[in-house]
């Protein structure tokens, strides 16, 4: 779709610059680390990302958004075999493609090869709005392979698609940013949308916990299949982020980089 990707970057940059402002004026937590040292390294993590997204590209044809339209051009999947209102289908498919990730997620935390690369994202110390792109590039890579899979046997209208990106990357900004919530606030968006202090358990460095929380958007799964936890129990002034083991390498690029092929 016409400028599909300028709407997708408008937002991302609107919003996290409005999320690192609230953090600098009014942090949640006070930080272990300098900002300009976590940055440099999350950010470049970042354009390692886009790299491997571009790589990814040359094998595969289309990604989310091109397999959503070439779906629906030799109408494959199952909304396209189907008549639905569109609204009905744009909600229906952001609730499944939801769903999926926060699967996902799950499973990377279950299966030790695919948990290796994730834990880049939890070796970071601390948590701020570019702890939310903070993921090693092959998980970034495995997981558009299986939204593109998904969104082959959904269906769904490419607007469907976009919204659940921006969606997605918006609601994880917010939940990894280090802001605060009253706790009447928090309380109720809670109870749709993930919060930082509901996320911020996720990023305990005690496994019960870090196990738990799965949420990127939505925070309903977790509560329906009981991964729910509502505070850590150190409090969350007093919490550890992080991994048990670390020290203050996840803050340099090539550590954070080549962290899931070392014995850690």
């Amino acid at each position: 779709m016409e400028n599909e990707s300028l709407i997708r970057l408008s937002v991302f940059i609107s919003l996290f610059a409005v999320l690192a402002l609230i953090e600098t004026l009014a942090p949640r937590r006070v930080r272990s680390q300098t900002r300009q040292t976590r940055w440099v390294t999350n950010w470049g993590i970042t354009i390692a990302n886009m790299v491997a997204l571009r790589a990814l590209a040359i094998f595969l044809p289309f990604l989310a958004v091109g397999a959503a339209l070439d779906a629906q051009i030799n109408g494959w999947g199952l909304f396209n075999a189907i008549a639905l209102p569109a609204w009905v289908e744009v909600i229906l498919a952001m609730l499944v493609l939801d769903f999926i990730i926060w699967a996902q997620h799950l499973i990377t935390h279950k299966i030790p090869l695919l948990w290796r690369l994730h834990r880049v994202h939890h070796a970071d110390v601390d948590m701020d709005v570019t702890t939310a792109i903070r993921f090693h590039p092959i998980e970034i890579a495995l997981s558009m392979i299986l939204k593109i899979g998904v969104v082959y046997l959904l269906g769904p209208a490419a607007i469907a698609v976009i919204l659940f990106e921006i969606m997605l990357n918006g609601t994880a900004m917010f939940n990894h940013a280090n802001i605060r919530l009253s706790l009447a606030v928090d309380r109720i968006v809670r109870r749709v949308l993930v919060t930082p202090d509901m996320h911020r358990v996720h990023h305990s460095v005690h496994r019960h916990e870090h196990d738990s929380n799965y949420g990127f958007a939505l925070s309903i799964w977790d509560q329906m299949f009981g991964t729910y936890i509502a505070q850590p129990a150190a409090g969350h002034d007093d919490m550890q982020v992080g991994l048990q083991w670390q020290d203050d390498r996840p803050s340099k690029l090539g550590w954070s980089l080549t962290l899931p092929f070392t014995r850690k």
